[in-house]
């Protein structure tokens, strides 16, 4: 038998006896989990950690509702299990990430930490036996993921992205009028306004916000009260349509009971189909935060579109160095996420027959990715985006100079002729106007019209062109 020490206690379970902390909540199952995973000393996030707290504290009143828990131990789980939910106590969960597939170590954790809080002198609260009662690991973690996405993507994520959407569109009103050179492959290209290539952003963002919210629809369907398999085998046949309803009143969002429980144990394609769209609005974002560092670039040798709002020295050897550092760290936090999707594609087909065993794995980075994403877009909104400048000078100098202009006298004078202009004002470093009324027949006022930057922005067929060869 083991002897507790001056730092230690004895605890024990189905499995023996062994020393636990003194001043640790948890008991003899998490004990073994902390000594059996020392691997990252990455404990589970504490938005799973509330979860994990809001599912207990719904269970108890759930149980307490259908008679199956005394009024008094349900009360008493419920409290605690708030507490645990609301952070007081998240030191008392330190089981690694890297733990058993099923996440069960978590799941005793949080029963043994409520157990012990909720039991006093004269009421034993059990972990298993009230705490975890009309419940499995195998559908409390899965649930458990679903609530805390859910929740951060509500919290979190989707107020960030409406804030950098909005202020995106908030800095594009003003700039209708100042038109620039667009760019593809890099080159040169016909104009655009400022207001339309910020205006892109936006539309990329909205895009995102409404594929996430459409995965969230099947992300709220809760598999909890499927127990072990998801036969619902211990629970009470009402437990899970309660459950989703207190769930939704404690975490203030709305879930609801999964029809097929089976699906949310085994399978979990809504948590890699909600990390899918974390991904695509990685990719969103990768693609402005490097718009924004190409405009930025230079200043004197880049292009030199913008200016953004100088944060930091840029380095420790050349005095007045300053970089993009807010697209620089959020492309990095974009190449994370990126990183994040490829593993919980590689965990949600992990599962054999009734359970998948990588849930703590998906849980953790999941999370990490809407916590990343939103911090970024608040930062890249409001560091990078709100106090950008336009250097309008530099625009319009390469405007007046850009050879693409020309694409606009096509039908009037054909591709051909069109292409010599284009290539003999780039060689000549003149601008395009100008060689054109050399070469292309036209009269300068036609031309003026035609070429102007501006108006060729509007596209479509230009009034005063005809055919041409």
């Amino acid at each position: 038998m083991a002897k507790a020490s001056q730092d230690y206690r004895i605890e024990r379970d189905s499995m023996g006896e062994l020393q636990v902390p003194v001043d640790a909540l948890w008991g003899a199952q998490t004990q073994r989990a902390v000594e059996n995973f020392p691997i990252s000393g990455r404990p589970m996030p504490r938005g799973f950690i509330e979860a994990l707290g809001l599912i207990k504290a719904s269970a108890a009143e759930v149980n307490g509702g259908l008679k199956l828990l005394d009024a008094d131990v349900a009360r008493a789980v419920a409290q605690a299990a708030q507490r645990v939910a609301d952070g007081e106590f998240d030191a008392h969960f330190p089981i690694d990430v890297f733990q058993t597939g099923s996440g069960t170590s978590s799941n005793m954790n949080a029963n043994e930490v409520i157990a012990h809080l909720a039991s006093t002198s004269r009421r034993r609260v059990h972990a298993n036996d009230h705490v975890n009662l009309g419940q499995s690991s195998n559908d409390v973690i899965p649930t458990a993921i679903r609530v805390s996405a859910t929740v951060a993507c509500a919290r979190d994520l989707l107020p960030a992205l409406k804030h950098l959407r909005g202020t995106i569109q908030k800095r594009a009103r003003p700039l209708a009028r100042v038109t620039k050179t667009g760019r593809t492959h890099l080159m040169d290209a016909m104009p655009l306004t400022f207001a339309q290539e910020f205006g892109a952003w936006a539309s990329q963002l909205e895009s995102a916000r409404m594929r996430i919210e459409d995965a969230l629809g099947r992300l709220r369907r809760l598999p909890i009260g499927g127990t072990a398999v998801g036969t619902g085998i211990n629970a009470d046949p009402r437990f899970s349509a309660r459950m989703a309803r207190a769930l939704s009143r404690r975490a203030g969002v709305r879930f609801e009971a999964a029809d097929d429980r089976f699906e949310g144990i085994a399978s979990q394609d809504d948590a890699v189909e909600l990390s899918g769209q974390l991904n695509a609005l990685a990719v969103a974002l990768m693609k402005i935060a490097n718009d924004l560092r190409w405009m930025n670039s230079g200043p004197l040798a880049g292009l030199g579109e913008i200016e953004l709002p100088s944060l930091q020295p840029g380095s420790s050897i050349m005095p007045g160095k300053v970089n993009p550092v807010v697209p620089e760290a959020v492309a990095m936090v974009c190449a994370q996420v990126m990183g994040h999707h490829a593993a919980i594609t590689v965990a949600g087909q992990s599962g054999n027959f009734q359970l998948n065993v990588m849930l703590p794995l998906i849980a953790y980075d999941l999370l990490d990715s809407i916590g990343l994403l939103a911090n970024a877009m608040r930062l890249l909104a409001d560091r990078a985006i709100a106090g950008l400048r336009i250097r309008e000078d530099r625009v319009r100098e390469a405007l007046d100079r850009n050879p693409i202009l020309v694409t606009a006298l096509n039908p009037m004078i054909g591709y051909e002729k069109a292409a010599a202009i284009a290539k003999q004002a780039y060689r000549e470093g003149r601008p395009v106007l100008e060689v054109a009324a050399e070469g292309s027949g036209l009269p300068m006022a036609q031309l003026r019209a035609l070429l102007d930057p501006a108006a060729l922005t509007r596209g479509g067929i230009r009034e005063g062109m005809g055919g041409g060869g």
